[in-house]
């Protein structure tokens, strides 16, 4: 059991043996895998005493007999264990007298996490090409960091929660009910408004009005759909634009980053040259964290000239209602919050007047990425609960927590949250993007899986966060015509879906590129808006039951060990599948299609196998699973658009005769009504324009539609597809 016994420093052999550890050093030749300096079988821990019942479970007194080879060492401990569930077990360490000290714990476990390497739990920013930070943990699934397996935990402090979220479940079920063993621990996921499901863009660096309408009247005229976001300075006549952008039916985001302009940018201390209601108000209230003196805790977001002062999200909700008050009294009309940099972020170490010399801020840990206060705030920095240091992780969830409430009092509606940081839990209030990423095809390959060190999609998706997403094409960096295609191929299938881009880059709009591809970008993004019915009705089940929307192959197929490592490709729900490109210059792909029947133009049972596909530039491979019924939409420039106009059903069924007895059926039943007085007009419009049927083996005589025959209909030999476009517009 090779464990880590030089979390703090390199050791030298002779450090090494004067810990009472041992020095093991690999093979010449050979590097990376289990570490060099170990603790021996025989290191001492903590000795547990008997346990005793108490009002909550047991307890248990924990001493050391021996010294470690840190300092700070607490002789005595108390475990508290509580039996809460009958797939969970609660243990609590508590110390006798609070020490500021760390948690070495080893133990099988789990974690977030890609690669077998070390992997800190700790929130930093991620700046583009630096993959050694990371802006949020949401740890999830198994991981083997020692050949026992086990994984270590150095935590600093809180409460450590150890048990599987997916594995338990993927047994006993073919059929996963996902995240059955998550939700008592983080809650069911929210569900989003159904216009944040359509395309967003985004730039730093759109400085007026008139450059944001050109940019708008650009992509109307390419005839891109989109969401739009941006920075809202220098904006003179923004109520005018934002209430032309509610006509055309689309929405406007706010950034909320809690900036405070200053006078010069030599000034770094609060002076009163700038008034600023919110700021005054959150003052007076005592929202704004402080250093150990009481002073407010200053932090720069911007190389030169803007400081920010850091709300404790904990009890920040009010502020931020006041501050969405003002926002609506002075623009209007705006669609919701994007909350950046609340690792929270930093660009100076600390604060701006540094930090105390203390055992908070210099523990004796290291921490990937450089101290615990690199990129962030002071450990010694007083929150409204306890020190920054305890709270640091659960920083982004509470800010999202308390804006979704604030957002919630303002509306009275499901508003758009938007965060960068993130934890487990923070589906419940916000989607997660994954940090700033470089435009190049590296970081478009490991938006899907996750490499090492950064979180990504579908790691987000087996943690309670459904509604995902990354940068597509990325922030930093010029992207190429291509990369942009197969970015915003790809990106059509996040369940979040976004076009950002910084300000030196050469511009990304989709419609900057050629009219080839335009084409296939136009198609990607049509193809995802007219599958938002389908899309949003996934997110129904995940805030109903927990399901995913985006959908790694092997929960859906847990039995198919080819499924276990398959990390290109991924499942909308359990019955779409996507195989985007993601090499430079590739016309083909190999995609793996587990066991069953799956429909492109035409069906291919498979046995579970990899097939050679056709992708040439304007293409991306989506198959349909047997036995489903996908709804669509014809696809219009917004989502208000799409939603008014008639449904289509993609229909593929199960092969063989005995469809009922295997249960490759679907059952559809829809149901108008009245409850009470009131009628019930959700149906109101809801209109059957088409449907296509794969798998049907011969061709049909006659289609019924509300109890008469429709004649207008289709059927390919070749393709055993039968449409129906009918030439009256069916109401259901």
């Amino acid at each position: 059991r090779r464990f880590d016994c030089a979390r703090d420093r390199v050791l030298s052999q002779i450090k090494c043996q004067g810990r009472g550890c041992c020095y093991a050093p690999l093979p010449q030749g050979l590097s990376g895998g289990p570490p060099l300096v170990l603790l021996p079988p025989s290191y001492s821990g903590y000795r547990m005493g008997p346990l005793t019942p108490t009002s909550r479970g047991q307890a248990a007194t924990l001493t050391r007999p021996t010294p470690s080879y840190l300092p700070l060492d607490i002789s005595t401990l108390r475990l508290e264990i509580l039996d809460e569930t009958e797939g969970r077990l609660h243990l609590t360490v508590s110390l006798w007298l609070y020490n500021h000290s760390y948690i070495y714990y080893r133990d099988t476990g789990f974690g977030c996490h890609y690669r077998r390497d070390q992997k800190t739990l700790w929130p930093h920013p991620m700046i583009p090409p630096d993959r050694a930070k990371q802006a949020g943990y949401n740890p999830t699934h198994f991981v083997v960091l020692h050949p026992s397996p086990a994984l270590t935990w150095v935590a600093v402090g809180g409460i450590l929660v150890v048990r599987q979220y997916l594995l338990n479940i993927l047994l006993l079920s073919p059929i996963p009910m996902l995240l059955w063993w998550v939700r008592p621990l983080v809650g069911y996921p929210m569900m989003p408004p159904y216009w944040s499901l359509g395309f967003h863009l985004c730039r730093w660096g759109y400085r007026s009005t008139n450059a944001t309408r050109e940019v708008v009247r650009r992509m109307h005229n390419a005839n891109f759909p989109l969401v739009f976001t941006f920075d809202p300075q220098r904006f003179v006549d923004q109520p005018d634009m934002l209430k032309e952008f509610h006509q055309k039916g689309m929405k406007y985001i706010l950034i909320l980053v809690r900036e405070r302009p200053q006078p010069s940018q030599h000034v770094v201390h609060i002076a009163p040259l700038v008034t600023y209601p919110p700021f005054d108000e959150g003052q007076r209230r005592g929202v704004f964290i402080r250093n150990s003196t009481g002073q407010t805790v200053i932090r720069k977001v911007r190389p030169k000239t803007l400081t920010s002062l850091s709300g404790d999200p904990l009890c920040l909700c009010v502020c931020v209602c006041m501050q969405v008050c003002v926002l609506c009294g002075k623009v209007c009309m705006f669609g919701g919050l994007w909350i950046d940099m609340n690792e929270p972020d930093s660009f100076v170490q600390g604060s701006v007047e540094g930090c105390p010399d203390s055992d908070l801020d210099s523990p004796p840990l290291r921490v990937v990425g450089g101290q615990l206060n690199t990129g962030t705030l002071c450990m010694s920095a007083q929150q409204n609960q306890s020190t920054h240091y305890n709270l640091h992780n659960l920083y982004g969830l509470t800010e999202a927590s308390a804006t979704h409430s604030a957002l919630v009092k303002v509306w009275g509606s499901r508003p758009f949250v938007l965060s960068r940081s993130s934890f487990p839990g923070i589906g419940r209030f916000s989607g997660v993007w994954t940090g700033d990423v470089r435009s190049d095809w590296e970081q478009l390959r490991y938006s899907i899986p996750g490499e090492g060190k950064d979180i990504r999609c579908c790691c987000l998706a087996c943690s309670g966060c459904p509604w995902w997403g990354r940068m597509c094409v990325g922030l930093g960096g010029d992207t190429t015509e291509e990369l942009c295609v197969r970015w915003t191929q790809l990106g059509a299938f996040y369940p979040f879906m976004r076009n950002h881009n910084d300000k030196p880059n050469a511009p990304q709009e989709l419609y900057v590129f050629g009219l080839e591809a335009q084409a296939a970008m136009r198609s990607a993004v049509m193809l995802r808006y007219s599958l938002l019915p389908f899309l949003y009705t996934l997110f129904y089940h995940t805030h109903t039951s927990a399901d995913t929307v985006g959908t790694p192959l092997f929960l859906q197929f847990p039995s198919d060990p080819n499924c276990q490592t398959i990390d290109r490709q991924f499942l909308w729900g359990s019955s779409l599948l996507v195989s985007p490109v993601l090499e430079q210059g590739a016309v083909e792909l190999a995609a793996y299609l587990p066991p069953g029947t799956w429909y492109r133009l035409q069906p291919f049972y498979s046995k579970g196998q990899y097939l050679l596909l056709p992708a040439p530039l304007d293409t991306i491979n989506v198959h349909v699973r047997e036995g489903h019924i996908i709804p669509q939409q014809e696809p219009g420039l917004t989502t208000s658009a799409s939603r008014s106009n008639p449904f289509l059903l993609m229909v593929a069924l199960g092969a063989g005769l005995d469809t009922f007895q295997r249960g490759y059926y679907s059952c559809v039943i829809f149901i108008a009504g009245q409850v009470g007085d009131v009628e019930n007009g959700a149906l109101d419009g809801l209109v059957l324009g088409g449907l296509r049927v794969f798998g049907v083996p011969s061709p049909p005589r006659y289609v019924w539609a509300n109890g008469k025959k429709v004649w207008d209909f289709s059927y390919r030999t070749d393709t055993k597809v039968s449409g129906s476009w009918l030439s009256y517009l069916y109401r259901v």
